[in-house]
């Protein structure tokens, strides 16, 4: 942890004579790296959350969504969020459209595997705040398509299908000087 990465960010190997202080300077060096790329991803992470909080508010408002969830959805929507024609459409691009996937008696669909796979990512891990955050609505859904003998893997297909409706809105939404470059 934290503890033993400031102990051996701290030794001191001196002359390299054996084994031994060959593994501390390595540790050393190590540690060290480690502790720069914390504090670099530390200042990236501020700097995103400033920049996809200034692009779309509304988008990190959205329960779930953090400061890489939301940059990667406008990454996929792009500069320009207008050229997309309908909330359908933006659900094909994130790969959440619903594909027929019926055979027989059973009637079933199953996720667009096509689109922006980023973006359907962005889009399960909000599934998944909300079901671990337990998220009222999306509680409140869960256990009524349980009782209907859903399974959870079609809960879950619905729900970013839903969350990428919310999405589109937010994105629809955002102001005209806001999607334009500062």
């Amino acid at each position: 942890g934290p503890r033993l990465q400031h102990v051996c960010a701290g030794l001191r190997p001196g002359e390299l004579t054996g084994p031994v202080d060959a593994t501390k300077m390595a540790l050393r060096s190590l540690a060290r790296r480690h502790q720069a790329l914390s504090a670099e991803v530390r200042e990236l992470d501020k700097d995103l959350r400033n920049l996809t909080a200034q692009a779309c508010p509304a988008l990190v408002g959205i329960f779930g969504a953090g400061s890489d969830t939301a940059g990667a959805l406008l990454l996929a929507a792009g500069d320009n969020p207008e050229r997309l024609r309908s909330e359908a459409a933006f659900a094909k691009l994130t790969g959440v459209s619903p594909v027929q996937a019926s055979s027989g008696k059973t009637t079933r669909h199953r996720l667009n595997r096509g689109g922006d796979r980023h973006a359907n990512a962005a889009l399960h891990r909000i599934v998944l705040v909300r079901l671990r955050w337990r998220h009222p609505p999306t509680i409140d859904y869960v256990e009524r398509q349980t009782a209907e003998g859903k399974s959870k893997r079609e809960i879950i297909r619905c729900l970013k299908r839903y969350v990428a409706r919310e999405v589109y809105r937010a994105l629809i939404d955002v102001p005209a000087d806001a999607s334009s470059p500062a």
